[in-house]
């Protein structure tokens, strides 16, 4: 397992002791109880990860300043920094700090790694990918199919396991399972801020747990939070590019494949054979990161016996739950294009196009429904990622591919891992409405827990034995 580089880099200072602590046990986002108090802390001495990076190392409890070694925080203190600080560590060299990553990040001459819009690394900072990432696998490999969606919904991967039966959702059983498939998915507000991914419950002294931040595909809509938009695919190189997927119920979030695409469809036969779109993308390979778990997402058959991916591409169609159209608001009556199959889909219906349209026709259609969807949102991302599907993946509807597990790209951890909820244990308050947070510091609560005396005076809600911190 890759470690996290990128939250290696982005330093925050104290934290605060935390309690399990948690809402009505019968909220199936709610988390049983029986977790130890702990200190959010970093990786080692030369890394700082709690707040807006996550740690590597489960068992530190001390936090370090990022210019020094021997600065540990206080673990009495109730002080709480901005989880999402922009500061950066720059490592001493510019080779990762995991020994067996062949990525690396390179140190520019100021000092600092070049970062992009959304405070990450740029991807021509992760260096080179390894080779393992565009080899040919056609003749070994099982073969399987893409769909594709953008819901905006909070990723699956964001919340936290039901019981112990689930096999798909982030495991705060101890710190060392939750760090082994980088935690829980990132998950943002409607402007596209990063919120916690869970939070303290709302706490009883009978029960202590935790809560998953609400999703917006609920009831709570602009209140709830949404699929980050820097998770849209993007192109390494003219046939290497990252992106996040859907996948089976047997699927692990977490995990990393490499697609190599065939130049066919799905669902073609003798009558309908491959389209230009299909060709188009033969030979270009997709490594992807399961960010998300879909209960309609076929297994494999005869044919195709790796199942399908749901792939997630803004303008690839909202679903059946849509976030989408909260989050960029257009108007009653804007098109989104068909549920399931977005604008390129739409565009298959349109005279100018049709079913058997060139490969031109679909990638200009669909960049002009991208242009009207994300081109004036204030959301970047959707842009880009929408414009990837029209000219690096060719507007390829349901192609086919050859797959095998790899090890995942540092860019895809990154951009998947919580950099708030770095542990499996917060002291996060929990909040109704996300829509007003702009980052900076977060409310927290220092509660009672069993086996300890509350204290005399001083409780916020003495019914619930908590303190604002």
């Amino acid at each position: 397992m890759k470690r996290k580089l990128f939250k290696s880099m982005v330093a925050a200072g104290a934290v605060a002791m935390i309690c399990a602590c948690g809402d009505d046990p019968s909220s199936p986002d709610n988390q049983q109880p029986g977790l130890s108090s702990a200190v959010i802390g970093p990786a080692s001495s030369a890394a700082v990860v709690p707040g807006s990076s996550e740690s590597v190392n489960p068992g530190s409890s001390a936090a370090v300043n990022p210019g020094s070694s021997t600065n540990p925080v206080d673990p009495t203190s109730s002080t709480v920094v901005d989880p999402l600080s922009s500061g950066s560590v720059v490592p001493g060299s510019s080779t990762s700090i995991d020994p067996n990553s062949s990525e690396t990040v390179p140190v520019s001459s100021s000092g600092a790694v070049p970062l992009d819009d959304n405070g990450f690394p740029t991807i021509e900072s992760y260096g080179p990918p390894p080779s393992e990432y565009t080899k040919d696998i056609s003749a070994t490999a099982p073969r399987g199919w893409n769909t594709r969606y953008w819901d905006a919904c909070k990723p699956h991967c964001s919340w936290l396991k039901e019981s112990d039966n689930d096999k798909t959702r982030a495991d705060i059983s101890s710190n060392e399972a939750y760090q082994s498939t980088f935690g829980t998915a990132r998950n943002c507000n409607i402007h596209d801020v990063e919120v916690p991914t869970f939070t303290l419950g709302n706490v009883t002294k009978s029960w202590f747990g935790y809560e998953g931040t609400r999703s917006a595909c609920g009831d709570e809509k602009e209140k709830g939070v949404f699929t980050c938009t820097d998770m849209a695919p993007i192109a390494v190189n003219d046939t290497l590019a990252y992106a996040y997927v859907a996948g089976t119920a047997d699927s692990r979030c977490g995990k990393c494949y490499h697609l190599q695409y065939d130049g066919h469809f799905k669902d073609e036969f003798e009558q309908n054979p491959p389209k230009a779109t299909h060709k188009a993308l033969k030979g270009k390979h997709l490594v992807v990161m399961a960010s998300n778990i879909g209960n309609d997402v076929a297994g494999g058959n005869a044919n195709l016996p790796a199942g399908q991916f749901d792939l997630m591409v803004p303008g690839g169609g909202v679903g059946a739950f849509d976030a989408l159209s909260t989050q960029v608001n257009k108007g009653a009556g804007f098109n989104w294009g068909a549920g399931f199959g977005g604008f390129l889909t739409e565009c298959q219906k349109n005279t100018n196009c049709g079913t058997e349209g060139s490969l031109e026709c679909y990638q200009t259609c669909v960049k002009d429904m991208c242009d009207a969807a994300f081109a004036d949102g204030g959301l970047p991302n959707l842009l880009r990622g929408c414009y990837w599907f029209a000219d690096w993946y060719m507007a390829a509807d349901n192609p086919t591919y050859y797959i095998e597990e790899v090890e995942c790209p540092q860019y895809l951890i990154d951009h998947y891992s919580s950099r708030i909820n770095t542990t499996n244990e917060t002291n996060i308050k929990k909040v109704t409405d996300w829509s007003t947070y702009e980052g900076g510091v977060l409310d927290t609560l220092h509660c009672w827990k069993a086996g300890e005396a509350p204290p005399e005076n001083g409780w916020t809600n003495p019914s619930a034995g908590c303190l604002n911190e």
